[in-house]
């Protein structure tokens, strides 16, 4: 068992007060590396130890399995075993099938496992297109909706006033919604977010349910609490009642879930709703150098209508490394080619391939990553692909310790033991030289590589200790790193870090993505390049190319650079300046500049116009109208909202600077690679038969 003053070792001053408060309302504004995940479990520790809770009194809920596993390995490290450390659906699936069968005299219903099939029958029905895009296209709206406690019938208006970009008619999507939850109620089924709605119902309705939930568990913790949408606030207010045993951390700099109903507000409003509550601030940043946190401080410090209660400014606390380092290039495959080189380059340099990550805005952007590492041999593994212990070989791998588990096998040597077992299914001393044969050589060799990992921490474990250690594992979906580059999207790299991270292609368009049309969906853009920022502890790259493959060098840095880029630094200066340049490519070497009295601009509606909202529109009316016209025919076509073809602003930009060419239409805010090619031919038509 772990003693109070034991909790207390290595802990700064900041962390040390979170973990120390008393119990009550707690909210810890912790910053990217701060040690967050450090400091809640031993404040959870310090709690039990010091008598003022038992562990089975304690529910600890974070937003994926794999946090929520590594928080009870720590916390069993830390002598709290027991604790309920949960995801939020996890912890409602055990609840509701504890209390449904007294509020509905019933078993429970089952929990659907093809949510996909029932969102398709509903659009069969309603002669939607069954495309599995498609399909899962109307199931993520009909997610945000449950999340966001919207209803089929407030659908439509809720999704004009959050400015959604919906993929067919809201009205559509309403009788989608209705149609699914119909066919799910009638085959008695639940999906994840009725787990949520359903506690929190009868937690709110029956009294007696909600005392007996209360005596259970009287102490609770919210891990990434800035990612909390509606439904888990309601649940979580049904779960805490008139209570105020409440910790929360979170960091408003690392909302990037918007899109899903996640909201900051719970976190920013956390001191008025608790007036009494302990507020600790976590800036000292333990993971990165101080150049990446000096960068990552420079992305964020840029934000606007930042919460002022809720600003962080990171301060290394990492001796010095390399500066972050910047390029350009012609088209994405320099770009992933000369990726590729310099991971060689970090490798021969002793940097695991394990610890080294390129990141990017959409998973569309991976394939020329993929194939860049492919031809120079260099093995990666794309996160958010098929799971580790969902493999074949590991299966087989699993089901081969059991048997030898069986088989009463003594471990004196553990890692020797399971090398040994593994080399029943296909383990060898060396590794293949490549392909399939590799990646399965580098998941079995993962396998010893965690046997280790268990002795240096358990001397005394045995076969059985390890094979309940894989158990644990594979159920908090917490894999052990295979050797390999990770390729992910920058949402899926959240709560991850390397030592090297490169981010790729950070261009208009991309990141900020085409359809933030608003300020504030542009300041979570911003807010994903900083997460992505802090995602490395010392080697950090950005980087951004002008063309797709072989294609026209039209597009531009994204507006997130410009400030970073040092002064003298050759991706400051235009690339190749002894030749004529395009128009598009001398626009991505400045600021966004007002072309009618060339102040800065700002706002993200000033940049798409191109002019301060305030100098003199010279828009052409009539082209304006034509414009509408045939956006209002397209969008027919392609059964869209109109503001899915383009924008009123896009429209209105497009009217008044009235462009001769695709080089001159790219560079309207709005306009990237995927408009012009499905729009760009018809625009320009329709400008110049009006002019």
């Amino acid at each position: 068992m772990a003693d109070q003053p034991r909790l207390l070792e290595g802990l700064d001053p900041e962390q040390r007060q979170a973990v120390i408060a008393p119990r009550g309302p707690v909210c810890v504004l912790a910053g990217a590396g701060t040690g967050k995940t450090r400091t809640i479990t031993h404040r959870i520790a310090y709690l039990v130890q010091r008598g003022l809770v038992t562990p089975r009194q304690i529910l600890a809920v974070t937003f994926t399995a794999r946090a929520a596993g590594e928080m009870r390995t720590r916390l069993r490290e830390l002598g709290a075993a027991g604790v309920q450390a949960q995801t939020f659906h996890a912890a409602a699936f055990r609840q509701l099938r504890y209390f449904w069968p007294r509020v509905h005299d019933a078993q429970m219903w089952q929990l659907t496992d093809n949510k996909f099939r029932l969102v398709m029958q509903a659009a069969n029905r309603l002669g939607l297109s069954t495309e599995r895009e498609d399909v899962r296209d109307l199931a993520s709206e009909i997610e945000w909706s449950k999340s966001s406690l919207i209803s089929p019938e407030q659908y439509p208006a809720a999704a004009q006033q959050a400015g959604r970009e919906t993929p067919i008619l809201p009205e559509l999507i309403a009788k989608a919604f209705a149609g699914y939850e119909k066919l799910k109620s009638g085959a008695q089924l639940l999906d994840f977010d009725d787990l949520l709605l359903h506690i929190a119902a009868i937690l709110e309705d029956r009294e007696d349910i909600a005392e007996e939930f209360r005596s259970q568990y009287r102490s609770f913790v919210v891990d990434e609490y800035q990612d909390v949408n509606p439904l888990q606030a309601r649940v979580l207010d049904a779960w805490v009642g008139n209570r105020d045993d409440l910790t929360v951390v979170g960091d408003a700099n690392q909302t990037i879930y918007s899109f899903a109903g996640a909201s900051p507000k719970w976190l920013v409003n956390f001191p008025r709703k608790y007036p009494e509550a302990t507020v600790v601030r976590l800036e000292r940043d333990y993971r990165s150098t101080p150049q990446v946190v000096g960068l990552a401080n420079q992305v964020i410090g840029a934000a606007r209508e930042r919460p002022a209660g809720t600003r962080l400014k990171l301060v290394g606390q990492r001796p010095d490394g390399p500066r972050p380092d910047f390029a350009e290039y012609d088209d994405e495959t320099d770009e992933a080619d000369a990726i590729a080189r310099k991971i060689a380059q970090l490798a021969k340099r002793g940097v695991p391939l394990s610890e080294i990550a390129i990141l990017f805005r959409v998973n569309a952007q991976s394939e020329v990553y993929e194939k860049a590492l492919s031809d120079a041999e260099i093995p990666y593994q794309v996160r958010g692909g098929e799971r580790f212990f969902a493999r074949a070989e590991i299966r087989q791998a699993m089901a081969t310790l059991r048997t030898a588990i069986a088989r009463d096998t003594a471990a004196e040597d553990l890692p020797g033991t399971v090398r040994e077992l593994l080399v029943e299914v296909g383990l060898t001393d060396e590794p293949p030289a490549g392909g399939s044969a590799r990646e399965r050589w580098e998941s079995l060799i993962a396998l010893v590589e965690l046997a280790e990992g268990l002795v240096a921490t358990v001397p005394d474990a045995d076969l059985r200790r390890y094979v309940a250690e894989l158990d644990a594992r594979a159920e908090a979906q917490h894999p052990p790193t295979v050797e390999g580059v990770t390729l992910a999207s920058l949402h899926a790299a959240k709560g991850l870090e390397w030592d090297a991270v490169f981010l790729a292609g950070l261009v208009e368009g991309t990141l900020p993505i085409q359809h933030a049309d608003t300020d504030a969906a542009v300041e979570e853009e911003r807010r994903l390049l900083y997460v992505g920022v802090t995602r490395a502890r010392e080697h950090l790259h950005l980087s951004w190319a002008l063309a797709r493959a072989g294609g026209r060098r039209f597009r531009r840095r994204s507006r997130f650079v410009y400030n970073l880029v040092p002064d003298g630094h050759p991706a400051a200066l235009p690339s190749k300046a002894k030749q004529p340049q395009p128009p598009a490519r001398q626009a991505a070497t400045i600021k966004p500049q007002c072309r009618v009295c060339s102040s800065t601009l700002v706002s993200t509606m000033d940049i798409k116009l191109g002019r301060c909202s305030d100098c003199p529109s010279d828009v052409d009316e009539n082209l304006l109208e034509q414009l509408k016209a045939w956006r209002s025919e397209r969008a027919r076509q392609l059964k869209v909202p109109a503001y899915v073809v383009f924008t009123d602003a896009t429209l209105t930009a497009i009217a008044e600077q009235r462009p001769a060419d695709e080089s001159a239409l790219v560079g309207i805010s709005g306009i990237g690679a995927t408009k012009i090619q499905k729009f760009g031919g018809d625009v320009l038509a329709l400008i110049n038969r009006v002019n």
